[in-house]
């Protein structure tokens, strides 16, 4: 990998929320005692599940929104370990919409916004769940955009949800510098032209899919000096 943020200049910077901003396990941390032993397996299968159905949904024409696919998600996830709790349901949903924000995610937000770099989300989630993960997390005041394939009604990594941060901040794709945590949302991203940094937090081993990341890195903290923001 090489990087220049020169060449071009990053005009904007844009963020997956889910995995690469929010913690999407913490929903199910919040709740362990009460799943017990299955918690951590529980909430990888929902994840899990998550991704699978809006790859599947785009390709059958079949399109619900994010909120609906989520909790169908979290009912295949814990028909799948045995659990049948309703309170806990609905919990699990509530604290979906309250995720953590990683630590070093406001600090990075107040230092681009300092520089004069527009920020956005661009997402999976739906408008109204995404603004609310934000005010919970106290990041509203480090986004200019929150951008949500509910606009168009198909899921990442299709092109036009790319298209999307292009339009709002009126950025050309190769001067928007795209953060994600998911190897498929960064080859997707890639490929549609943007320069792209990996936030590889899990360790994995890169996708065999085509174009890969500018940047490869464990967590967001280094964006601010690889930009070299004052």
């Amino acid at each position: 990998m090489s990087w220049n943020p020169a060449e071009p200049p990053i005009r904007a910077c844009v963020f997956d929320a889910y995995g690469t901003l929010f913690d999407v396990h913490s929903a199910v941390d919040r709740h362990r005692e009460r799943i017990g032993s299955s918690a951590q397996a529980m909430s990888a299968l929902w994840r899990q599940k998550q991704l699978e159905y809006t790859w599947l949904r785009s390709l059958m024409g079949r399109y619900v929104d994010f909120d609906r696919l989520t909790a169908d998600a979290l009912a295949y996830a814990m028909e799948t370990h045995a659990i049948d709790d309703q309170a806990l349901t609905r919990d699990l949903l509530e604290a979906y919409r309250e995720l953590s924000c990683y630590p070093e995610v406001p600090a990075l937000l107040r230092r681009l916004r300092q520089a004069g770099l527009p920020t956005a989300i661009l997402s999976n989630g739906t408008e109204a769940t995404l603004h609310h993960a934000s005010r919970s997390a106290g990041l509203d005041d480090g986004l200019d955009r929150i951008l949500s394939v509910d606009t168009l009604g198909i899921y990442k990594p299709d092109p036009r949800v790319y298209q999307l941060a292009v339009d709002a901040l009126e950025v050309p794709a190769d001067q928007i510098l795209f953060h994600s945590s998911n190897a498929w949302d960064v080859a997707g991203a890639a490929s549609f032209g943007m320069r792209v940094a990996w936030i590889n937090r899990s360790g994995a081993c890169a996708e065999r899919l085509p174009d890969g990341p500018d940047l490869e890195l464990a967590n967001l903290e280094p964006i601010a000096d690889l930009l070299r923001l004052p």
